[in-house]
């Protein structure tokens, strides 16, 4: 692909006559699309780059373009153009840039691999940015006859990508943050847990993430992860062993609306999946029969504005994007949907609070730029 000719795109040039304001409008639009376009093209490269073990193998050590073909298992041809793109776009080092394009060496520079390599470290972007690339390319065309009559797009048409990209896009804040914050904002829940024997319900658990790290901030707390999809469970049965606390993390495929289980659990907990939930009153009233007499019930959604406003700013548009793409099309798959979508601000939520039984709504002052924090009573 090859840009066009002609001036570039930018602001009007200077003494620009002051009813021209449609016009230096377009040009700024037009440079903001044709940067969006570089650097969807950069995210495209670096999914290339998770995919194929390109990180992974940068990993443990430089390599020149034969050296990361061999270590991968790609075309050196391919690797020598994918190293020249990365250390253009300044992914990666190269020793000499004077070197013949088959003896350059390249590197991950310092601190790139913590960002690059899936982890459960803050800064690992890899599941939030580069693979729900894959799982929504591969969705586009169910996405387009979605917009048409009005369906949902079911998850399994966003593919492992998206299931995996979703799943780590909080691992690290579920390992690092939350028992942090039961502790801080939630004293009493806290103690409940660390006193003795507890009980935890994780409603939409996903990967299994949130429960792993509650049972090893809780050594005695027992979890039970609910979810509908097959694969996610199976995942999180293998995160749950690789913690060494599967003999206390159970998971469940089983409809959280459908639940019949009452009382017993200390705590339960709908972590960032109540906005992608066709049927979320169901699901409160549902959290709220598994509650115990003295349980808690937790909410972890999008942190979006009050109320709508436009322009946003970057994570209004980021959950606004994510919506458009994922959040709303999934929830509207299954029946009788609310259409809830990624936007689920703190009115809509004590609505469906209200409507599945509970007395109140606070909202939990955690710091955390994506997320809103709910503790759901009476």
């Amino acid at each position: 692909m090859t840009t066009r000719t002609g001036p570039a795109p930018g602001p009007a040039a200077p003494g620009a006559p002051a009813d021209d304001a449609a016009q230096r409008r377009a040009r700024a639009l037009s440079l903001r699309l044709f940067l969006a376009m570089l650097h969807t093209q950069e995210l495209l490269a670096g999914y290339l780059g998770t995919k194929l073990g390109l990180y992974e193998a940068l990993s443990r050590g430089p390599a020149d373009a034969a050296e990361l073909g061999a270590r991968a298992g790609i075309a050196p041809r391919y690797a020598r153009e994918w190293l020249e793109q990365q250390a253009v776009a300044g992914f990666l080092d190269v020793d000499d840039v004077t070197a013949p394009p088959e003896r350059r060496v390249y590197r991950l520079p310092e601190g790139h691999a913590e960002v690059l390599l899936a982890s459960d470290s803050p800064l690992s972007l890899v599941s939030l940015t580069m693979l729900p690339l894959g799982g929504v390319a591969g969705a586009l065309p169910a996405l387009l006859e979605a917009y048409r009559t009005g369906a949902g797009v079911p998850d399994e048409l966003f593919g492992d990508d998206w299931r995996h990209g979703h799943s780590g896009a909080n691992r690290a804040l579920f390992t690092h943050a939350l028992p942090g914050w039961l502790a801080t904002h939630l004293p009493a829940v806290h103690d409940r847990l660390a006193a003795g024997p507890s009980r935890i319900a994780d409603v939409g658990c996903g990967a299994g993430w949130a429960g792993i790290a509650l049972a090893r901030a809780y050594p005695l707390a027992e979890v039970d992860g609910f979810d509908l999809d097959a694969p996610t469970l199976a995942a999180a049965a293998e995160h749950a062993a690789a913690a060494g606390v599967a003999d206390r993390v159970r998971f469940h495929r089983r409809d959280a609306a459908e639940a019949e289980a009452a009382g017993g659990f200390d705590l339960v907990c709908v972590f960032d999946a109540l906005h992608e939930m066709s049927r979320p009153v169901p699901v409160l009233r549902a959290c709220r029969r598994l509650r115990g007499p003295e349980g808690a019930v937790l909410v972890l959604d999008a942190k979006v504005a009050h109320r709508f406003v436009a322009p946003g700013d970057e994570v209004e548009r980021f959950q606004y994007a994510t919506s458009v793409l994922h959040c709303l099309p999934a929830g509207l798959a299954g029946p009788d949907s609310s259409a809830t979508g990624t936007a689920l601000r703190p009115a809509q939520v004590r609505r469906f609070a209200t409507d599945a039984g509970f007395a109140d709504v606070q909202i939990v002052p955690v710091d955390d730029r994506f997320h809103r924090l709910y503790q759901l009573t009476g």
